[in-house]
């Protein structure tokens, strides 16, 4: 099929898609609109019901906590998509730490190096605070594994491959990504056998505007940052190894 011939089949159901997507924007409500009345009845409960300071997160992982348990699964779907997608390519060979480019790269300054090393705990760090604290402040497991995985890629930028594969073995990774993700069903089972419903906030919520309060929330959201850090993580190795040199094939 010549070039030509796929571009006019791309054509006709692409204006479809636009003119669907411009006819559903035309017709959203004005912004700062506010059909209620599901947000101001939460505002009025979920402090005393659940023992939460941020809404948002008793939202997340409990009131429609199983909403985010199959939003988290598609995360790992998609993640295990490019897995697939991108060992066909990459298989079991083993990489060096050499950059499979045709030119010179230039060598770094140690300043980027000892910026990396100061900036990696750092930011780990406040991934850590972003997702321990989520059921007091803004944040939760969703933000705080993104940050987490930048921290990784940090690591990769200032410190090169061979010193992040240290930071993260593959099949560690690849466990604790999957635990992560498993955990989270595993909860909503066992509150399930504890209380008859699944996902039903079942442990004692602790006092209000601590940390260990609103229950079986933090449980969750800590799989939930397990999951997400562990699959950034997964997803930056593969494409990190398709920039460096093949060393030689595993039989």
């Amino acid at each position: 099929m010549s070039p030509r011939l796929r571009a006019w089949l791309f054509l006709p159901p692409a204006l479809a898609v636009a003119a669907l997507m411009l006819y559903g924007m035309a017709g959203l409500r004005p912004f700062g609109f506010y059909p209620g009345p599901y947000g101001d009845v939460l505002d009025a409960v979920a402090t005393a019901q659940r023992h939460v300071l941020n809404v948002a997160t008793a939202v997340n992982f409990d009131y429609r906590g199983f909403d985010t348990l199959v939003e988290e699964f598609i995360f790992f779907t998609a993640i295990a998509g490019i897995a697939v997608l991108f060992r066909a390519q990459v298989g079991d060979a083993r990489v060096t730490d050499e950059a499979d480019v045709d030119r010179e790269i230039p060598a770094e300054s140690d300043g980027i190096g000892w910026m990396c090393y100061g900036f990696v705990p750092l930011t780990f760090a406040f991934a850590c605070y972003m997702a321990v604290h989520a059921q007091l402040t803004p944040g939760g497991g969703f933000q705080g594994g993104a940050i987490a995985g930048s921290a990784f890629a940090l690591a990769y930028m200032g410190l090169h491959y061979s010193t992040y594969r240290k930071f993260a073995p593959q099949k560690a990774v690849d466990a604790v990504e999957a635990a992560g993700a498993g955990a989270y069903a595993v909860i909503g089972i066992a509150t399930m056998i504890a209380s008859g419903i699944f996902l039903a906030n079942v442990l004692p919520l602790g006092e209000k505007g601590s940390i260990v309060s609103a229950g079986t929330i933090p449980v969750i959201n800590l799989c939930v940052f397990v999951e997400i850090a562990a699959g950034f993580i997964v997803c930056l190795e593969f494409f990190f190894k398709q920039t460096r040199r093949i060393e030689e094939e595993e039989s």
